[in-house]
């Protein structure tokens, strides 16, 4: 894509308030089109359009979140950066592939966290857990953003570019008290191997990895699914849900039960409620 295109796009969608990550996503998906045609993007037709995706759904067989990615960068800019309507660029429909996510149990957790040796990765996994956050955020986490005497952690620029809080665990503020006496972080509480700057995603991805590699644990996917957990252990632990809502940082409640994953072995516990009504009712 010619550097003025690209230029002009990326003004536009910092117009659109769109995030950082996402702005580096769109501008990516749009680059790679172009390179596929050796087109600029704006000479594309919808067919050549059409071409590339099928070739990114068949060839390279991307997974449903990543074609989503793609989908959701090309249309922002046909569709709402050059004004292309419905007949002269178009997207199939996708249905999202649903995948129910294998959480860990309280005991798996528990297994996960004890298998790390280094506290700092301790730490960071158990604040995660502890305190439902996206690897995004715990790797931006401050000192200043722990609340003792409320227990509670600020959450600054969340997603969304929300700020909200969130419950902090006394074990996990135990751990960031043992973390902080040992490796005396500067700015930030989870730095890489420059004190000055904060922990990368994907450094914080293999702690989980490497944790769950060491625990023999062969459930769940990414450190998301401490997110997960966080949320069902509360609900299972008998936390309103509103809370839960409040805490992870959602506007809506459907977001907040597509975290909700109950296990079989809580669910086999719950009684029907006819098994609460006076025996003499039912004999």
């Amino acid at each position: 894509m010619a550097r003025k295109y690209q230029r002009t796009f990326e003004n536009y969608l910092c117009l659109q308030r769109v995030s950082l990550k996402t702005k580096e996503a769109y501008l990516r998906a749009v680059a790679q089109i172009s390179i596929f045609h050796n087109l600029p993007p704006k000479d594309l037709t919808n067919d050549q359009i059409q071409d590339y995706l099928l070739y990114n759904i068949q060839e390279r067989e991307l997974a449903w979140s990543s074609c989503n990615v793609l989908f959701c960068g090309l249309k922002k800019y046909y569709q709402g950066f050059l004004g292309r309507n419905e007949s002269e660029f178009s997207i199939p429909p996708r249905t999202r592939s649903k995948k129910i996510p294998m959480l860990l149990s309280r005991e798996e957790v528990a297994k996960l966290l004890l298998s790390v040796s280094n506290l700092k990765h301790r730490a960071l996994l158990a604040t995660v857990y502890g305190s439902g956050l996206r690897v995004s955020e715990v790797v931006k986490l401050k000192a200043e953003h722990i609340d003792s005497s409320r227990m509670m952690i600020r959450v600054e620029q969340g997603k969304g570019r929300k700020d909200r809080y969130t419950i902090l665990s006394e074990n996990c503020l135990q751990l960031l008290k043992k973390h902080w006496l040992a490796h005396q972080p500067e700015e930030w509480l989870f730095f890489g191997k420059d004190k000055q700057l904060p922990m990368s995603i994907s450094t914080a991805q293999h702690v989980y990895y490497n944790a769950k590699r060491k625990a023999n644990i062969t459930k769940g996917r990414g450190i998301h699914t401490l997110r997960h957990c966080f949320a069902s252990h509360l609900l299972e632990a008998g936390t309103e849900i509103y809370a839960i809502k409040k805490w992870m940082g959602h506007t809506s409640l459907k977001t907040t039960y597509k975290y909700i994953h109950l296990s079989p072995e809580y669910l086999s516990k719950i009684k029907s409620p006819l098994d609460f009504l006076y025996k003499e009712a039912v004999a």
